[in-house]
């Protein structure tokens, strides 16, 4: 018999914020392996006898692979009850699950996914910003900076459309390739942008800025960082003014 995996999303770090199932998962876990990005104060919370162990990647670091990561899921299954893969934010959103579902599914052994809140949202909410806004975007496009092998890549095309917010993770040091990008795409120089580094924590920072003071932006806010990108990024009133004005003058007159 094998015990059962649980790929468990523990948010932007707040322990508030993470879902009742997930608490009662750690709470009741033999073993947990938990990402970089996942806070003390989280980890704090499992069963007092789990077994806590580290599989976080860091930037210049040398640390275990995705293919041993997947291997250690599979042993701690094989002599565990609960095991707790906890990522940061969601696991179905950049959280490389679909390379340990594999490796479940490949040794038989069962697994569930309990979703978390996402970067994005998070990062949204502390800037008291929407995501989409039914007068200035229909919609948002979550993408990010680096694909496998942690190379840059600056191809957002999919969200080009001015009526589109983009959520851009793991920003890094590409800001300024992601602005000429864009305004390349022809979207405005001036059009609003929001970086938000360390979300929901106690050394969070937002940077209010537009796409073409983006490529100046040095030195750049400390990982982890979000970057939101559109109309809906402007601050504070300033962005529910512009997204009221056109159908309800009346409205803008009174946030004035």
């Amino acid at each position: 018999m094998t015990g059962t995996v649980y790929l468990v999303g523990a948010g932007p770090g707040d322990p508030d914020l993470l879902t009742v199932r997930a608490l009662r998962l750690l709470r009741s876990a033999d073993v947990v392996l938990h990402d970089a990005l996942v806070t003390d104060e989280i980890l704090q919370l499992a069963r007092p006898h789990a077994q806590l162990i580290d599989v976080g990647k860091r930037v210049g670091e040398k640390r275990l692979t995705q293919g041993a990561i997947n291997q250690l899921l599979v042993e701690c299954a094989q002599w565990a009850n609960i095991v707790v893969r906890l990522k940061g934010g969601d696991p179905l959103i950049f959280g490389r699950v679909a390379e340990e579902m594999s490796a479940l599914r490949a040794a038989d052994i069962d697994f569930e996914i309990v979703p978390g809140i996402t970067a994005a949202i998070a990062a949204a909410a502390q800037a008291k910003i929407p995501l989409t806004d039914r007068s200035v975007s229909s919609s948002v496009a979550f993408v990010t900076a680096h694909k496998a092998g942690d190379k840059y890549q600056v191809d957002f095309t999919e969200g080009s459309a001015a009526a589109t917010t983009i959520a851009i993770y793991m920003p890094g040091g590409c800001y300024r390739e992601i602005s000429q990008h864009l305004i390349a795409s022809g979207r405005p120089a001036n059009t609003p942008c929001v970086v938000v580094a360390s979300a929901c924590r106690a050394n969070q920072e937002l940077l209010w800025t537009d796409l073409a003071s983006l490529q100046e932006l040095s030195p750049p806010p400390e990982a982890p960082a979000l970057l939101i990108i559109g109309a809906v990024a402007g601050r504070g009133d300033e962005a529910v003014a512009v997204s009221l004005l056109g159908s309800h003058p009346e409205v803008f007159a009174a946030v004035r």
